[in-house]
């Protein structure tokens, strides 16, 4: 009987350190290791979830550097335009500032060439006068005064 007994007690006592074991250590033990569980998958599906945002990010960045690339190429065409039409612009104002000057320098070319033929008739009156009182002073002569005439012309 004492095997018995003993048999029952060694089970009994067996018996609670199991319970005991269950309750306190194995219980919170599981809960434990649930939870790290738990932990490695929500670190694992927010490291996902940041391999996706990247992707996403990264995304976003090329697309930006291509509308930037494209907003810079724009940029340049467009001054490039804008360089072209001031280049237009300055030859055309220098193609009209040269005709203002040309007009110009044609009339100062014509008001030198009226006061040339005014002095010029000026110079011719004077000669003409001075003929006519050379030709007075000699005798009236017609053979002379051709002489003297195709000489004056010959001066002239």
């Amino acid at each position: 009987m004492s095997i018995t007994v003993t048999l029952f007690g060694q089970i009994l006592t067996f018996f609670v350190l199991v319970m005991f074991l269950w309750r306190f250590l194995w219980g919170p033990m599981t809960q434990m290791m649930e939870a790290r569980r738990a932990r490695i998958a929500d670190g694992l599906a927010a490291a996902d979830q940041g391999k996706h945002d990247l992707e996403v990010v990264e995304q976003r960045v090329a697309e930006r550097l291509r509308d930037a690339k494209q907003d810079g190429a724009d940029i340049i065409a467009a001054a490039n335009k804008r360089s072209n039409e001031m280049i237009e612009e300055a030859k055309e104002q220098a193609r009209i500032e040269g005709q203002h000057q040309m007009v110009a320098a044609l009339a100062e070319i014509e008001q030198e060439s009226n006061r040339a033929r005014e002095e010029l008739r000026r110079h011719f009156g004077n000669l003409v006068l001075t003929t006519a009182e050379k030709i007075l002073e000699h005798e009236v002569n017609a053979a002379a005064h051709n002489e003297f005439i195709n000489k004056m012309v010959k001066k002239l």
